[in-house]
């Protein structure tokens, strides 16, 4: 069960670091919105991503254009991890 847990927190950590480096490409110009699979991966993983951001930035105040939602996100899912490790045997 542990294991179980702690590899759907590594994928919840991949999908929030493979949004920020593929904003950077599209912001950088190195990612083409107009390529169908691209266009694909960056709306896939808004969708899921951008209700959770929403939350936290409502909590933030405004920053003058950073956005530390997935940072803050990033270290919650940390935390997470941490405590589900150092607790394994209180989940199975």
């Amino acid at each position: 069960m542990t294991s179980i847990l702690l590899l759907l927190i590594q994928v919840a950590k991949w999908i929030v670091l493979a949004h920020v480096i593929m904003s950077w490409l599209i912001n950088f110009n190195v990612l083409n919105l107009r390529q169908p699979l691209v266009w694909q991966a960056w709306n896939g993983l808004n969708r899921v991503l951008e209700p959770i951001y929403t939350r936290i930035r409502r909590l933030l105040p405004p920053m003058a254009g950073v956005d530390f939602a997935p940072l803050i996100l990033l270290v919650a899912i940390l935390i997470v991890e941490t405590f589900v490790a150092r607790n394994a045997a209180v989940f199975g």
